[in-house]
């Protein structure tokens, strides 16, 4: 019986890389909520384009805020919900509740409120539910390599927003028409009802392979670390209410709220940006469909792109040389990306790389968080604790694009909202020099 059981194991160990295929299947679908961009002009309409919707900036940014905040007070209720019920059944529930969400709201016309409660509140429920459940698993299957496996498994939700931006949106130089080819009510829930079909096929698919490993397994040559005994509350199995004690979990929810303003200011209103006629390409003589180009490149190609290579970039980066360096690094070089976006717009090719960049640099913060989460208070009970130090998404998902969106109704420039995120960038890199990591020794093989 003792060589079965090992045999069965030995089986499931060779299959661990499954989890991270299934894991970005369910992302890719999770990533729509940062294709939003593709919805906010045909929401809102243009100077040259009327939008039978009519949404003000605010109003397409509150039901992006919406959706990012229940999708982080989700995290939790998912964390404790997969230790209750499995990860496979939550990964589900959230497919279906993002599905329904968006195929909801597409029956309900220029509805603002209920647009807002169906795709905003019920899809970020999904994405919640859904979300925290391939990180946890993947840290389980993956103990010796958390911050590779935190940002593949969640590539999928940057690249994910690629695919549907261009499938909704896509620029005009790729010769090809997306869903949305006229700013009508009918063509735009179209479009919604279509994803929310696809969103619900890919996590149904995706949560197949969501199981934890047998109690008791480690990968071969492996051999788990053990805390350091001076430092006390901080380690393995540590529980949320532990943590919450903790000068560790305060410094990376704060340096998580920055993380998450900055990157979000940019992804909800990078065509907003793009298209603005004050601070925009128009300002500096290009045309109005070159802008219109530049914008969808920039917010669909470049972005989405880098924030995926960036989760899995960061992550191995600090598997290498710890969290904490890795931390300083990443939010020094999105702070000074920040700060000179707001002057790319004189140029195209110099607007698609600090795009990029800032979209690599944001993508960072969901490999280097769930791993700093694992190393600092254990792996047994991340899907809880990290769901806790998730809330700072979505602070910062609320507070990033409502204040860029309310810079623009008030006619002021981008700068009011670009600079100060920059600001608070330099302050989260000093916040990550006060962090310590968790101090842990291997034990002896």
């Amino acid at each position: 019986m003792a060589s079965q059981d090992s045999k069965t194991i030995e089986t499931k160990v060779m299959n661990r890389w499954i989890i991270v295929i299934g894991a970005i299947l369910i992302q890719l679908a999770l990533g729509a909520i940062y294709a939003w961009s593709a919805f906010t002009t045909p929401l809102q309409g243009t100077s040259t384009v009327t939008s039978e919707f009519a949404f003000t900036k605010t109003e397409t940014q509150a039901i992006f805020s919406a959706g990012l905040a229940t999708f982080a007070i989700f995290t939790i209720i998912g964390g404790r919900l997969s230790i209750k019920y499995g990860p496979r059944k939550i990964a589900l529930l959230g497919g279906i509740l993002l599905g329904l969400g968006y195929i909801l709201g597409s029956f309900v016309g220029a509805n603002f409120a209920l647009k807002l409660i169906f795709i905003g509140i019920l899809g970020g429920a999904g994405i919640g539910l859904g979300y925290v459940v391939p990180i946890a698993v993947g840290v389980r299957w993956f103990p010796d390599k958390k911050g590779l496996v935190s940002g593949l498994a969640v590539a999928g939700f940057g690249f994910g927003a690629f695919i549907w931006i261009l499938i909704a949106n896509p620029p005009s130089i790729l010769g090809f028409k997306g869903l949305i080819t006229q700013y009508t009510v009918a063509n735009v829930d179209n479009a919604f009802l279509i994803y929310g079909i696809l969103f619900f096929v890919l996590v149904a698919i995706g949560s197949l392979v969501m199981k934890n490993p047998p109690t008791g397994w480690k990968p071969a040559g492996w051999n788990p670390p053990v805390c350091d005994p001076n430092q006390k509350k901080v380690g393995i199995n540590c529980k949320p209410r532990e943590m919450c004690k903790t000068k560790a979990f305060y410094l990376l929810w704060l340096m998580f709220i920055i993380g998450a303003l900055a990157g979000l200011m940019v992804i909800g209103n990078v065509q907003n940006f793009a298209k603005s006629p004050t601070d925009g390409f128009t300002a500096f003589g290009f045309s109005v469909q070159e802008t219109i180009d530049f914008a969808v490149i920039g917010a669909a190609v470049c972005l989405p792109i880098f924030n995926g290579a960036g989760r899995i970039v960061w992550g191995q980066v600090s598997d290498k040389i710890g969290r904490r360096k890795t931390l300083i690094s990443m939010f020094l070089f999105q702070g000074i990306m920040m700060a000179i976006f707001f002057y790319t717009t004189s140029n195209p090719y110099l607007f698609y790389v600090v795009a990029a960049l800032i979209g690599f640099n944001f993508g960072g913060n969901f490999a280097l968080f769930p791993a700093a989460c694992a190393d600092s208070f254990g792996s047994e009970n991340l899907g809880l604790n990290y769901g806790f130090i998730f809330t700072a998404y979505g602070i910062g998902g609320i507070a990033g694009p409502i204040l860029a969106g309310a810079v623009q109704d008030a006619g002021m420039s981008f700068l009011y909202a670009f600079i100060p995120a920059a600001i608070m960038c330099i302050v989260a890199a000093i916040l990550a020099i006060i962090y310590k990591e968790a101090k842990i020794e291997k034990k002896a093989k």
